[in-house]
């Protein structure tokens, strides 16, 4: 089964012309490393879903935290800074101050 899968690859244009190429010299990969829990998060959005959810949401933002792997998400219908913030302060833990003078 292995060789006629590479044997269709070879004869195969749009793969040929079309496939994974990578156009970058190697390097050595460098871990994200965090020193204690919860202390570096990675943040992503996730959207436009389709179809939407039943509740009309069509968004997803994601944090991930580098040293647990603790994943916290939430949907949205629509997303603002407003939310992203709100998300931080209620699901990350997140004193974000006020600004002073």
């Amino acid at each position: 089964m292995e060789a006629d899968c590479c044997q269709f690859i070879q004869r195969c244009p749009e793969f040929q012309m079309h496939g994974d190429l990578i156009h970058v010299p190697h390097s050595e990969l460098h871990a994200l490393t965090s020193p204690w829990p919860f202390s570096m998060w990675g943040i992503d959005v996730i959207g436009k879903i389709s179809p939407k959810s039943s509740s009309g949401h069509e968004c997803i933002l994601v944090a991930v935290d580098y040293f647990t792997k603790w994943v916290e998400a939430a949907s949205y219908a629509r997303l603002t800074v407003a939310r992203v913030a709100k998300f931080i302060r209620s699901h990350l833990s997140v004193d974000m101050g006020s600004p002073t003078s």
